[in-house]
């Protein structure tokens, strides 16, 4: 079996294939290719509101040429979500019905509440202790995610519009932040020991870059010395010398800065960086689905 997952953030879009495998009955996940466009949706959103002529070409572009892929895969399954800057974005609708005529893909434009679930189901839980509580952090470029969960079992999950997009164009209200802060230490209050889950491109790129690889996580100490490594050189430093993509060089300080900040809020002293993301959370729900209708035929 083989399935695809669009996302379409306010930083990137990406095409996930991932082939699933069941061996003695369960499901192993092989990611097949994956196709990173950095259009950068957010850019126009938090300033202006709504998405530019231009970057809707573009997209509607990218969209053309995920079809086109979806369709020489032949995959068992596809979805497609938009995030944080679809959201925002005053044409957002008008966008997502003009990629549905000029593409032929069907796009969901969810809220924090269902990325948050999406990203939930990569069920990664599964390879952690279940005695400890986790806290898995998503930070996107228009929004974060956050899930607290202990005992296999979600405690509390909330969204905030804190993005490495939305920081970079000075976009994220101070009573985010200090909302941010305060549902975090009410709802980890008498959960300890807490240890965080970080998912995304941002903490996935610090983590290779510190070649750990006889451990998947990252301690508080460890990540605050990569956020000051990185802070030291220039955005073209960056580029030049660390060898960052021109569209991860400049938000992967401020993805450093919230990762920071919710596990120094939160008092947690290691995070775990498996390297999965919202469309890995997809890939796992629409093979769940296929499962579920496969059971009922």
């Amino acid at each position: 079996m083989i399935f695809a997952a669009i996302d379409i953030g306010s930083n990137a879009m990406r095409l996930l294939f991932c082939r699933v495998y069941e061996v003695d009955g369960k499901p192993h996940f092989s990611k097949e290719e994956l196709i990173r466009m950095p259009i950068r949706l957010g850019e126009d959103v938090f300033v202006k509101g709504k998405i530019s002529e231009a970057k809707e070409e573009r997209l509607i572009k990218s969209l053309k040429g995920f079809h086109e892929l979806i369709g020489a895969y032949d995959v068992n399954g596809y979805r497609a979500v938009a995030t944080s800057a679809m959201r925002d974005a005053s044409n957002g609708a008008e966008i997502i019905a003009r990629a549905k005529k000029e593409s032929g893909l069907t796009i969901e434009i969810i809220d924090g509440k269902l990325e948050a679930s999406l990203v939930f189901s990569n069920h990664i839980e599964e390879l952690l202790n279940p005695k400890y509580a986790y806290l898995y952090i998503d930070v996107g470029g228009g929004s974060t995610e956050l899930t607290l969960y202990f005992n296999l079992k979600v405690i509390a999950a909330r969204s905030f519009n804190i993005g490495t997009v939305r920081m970079l164009l000075d976009k994220v209200d101070k009573k985010e932040w200090d909302e941010m802060k305060e549902w975090l230490k009410r709802v980890t209050i008498g959960v300890h020991p807490l240890s965080a889950i970080g998912s995304g491109g941002n903490i996935n790129k610090i983590f290779k870059m510190c070649n750990k690889k006889e451990t998947k996580h990252l301690s508080y100490d460890k990540l605050k010395d990569q956020y000051d490594m990185l802070s030291s050189y220039t955005y073209s430093e960056r580029i030049e010398r660390l060898g960052l993509k021109p569209d991860r060089a400049d938000v992967i300080v401020p993805a450093a800065k919230i990762f920071l900040t919710i596990m120094k809020t939160a008092d947690i002293e290691k995070i775990f960086v498996p390297q999965i993301g919202l469309s890995d959370g997809i890939i796992h729900d629409l093979y769940a689905n296929y499962k579920t209708k496969l059971k009922t035929k």
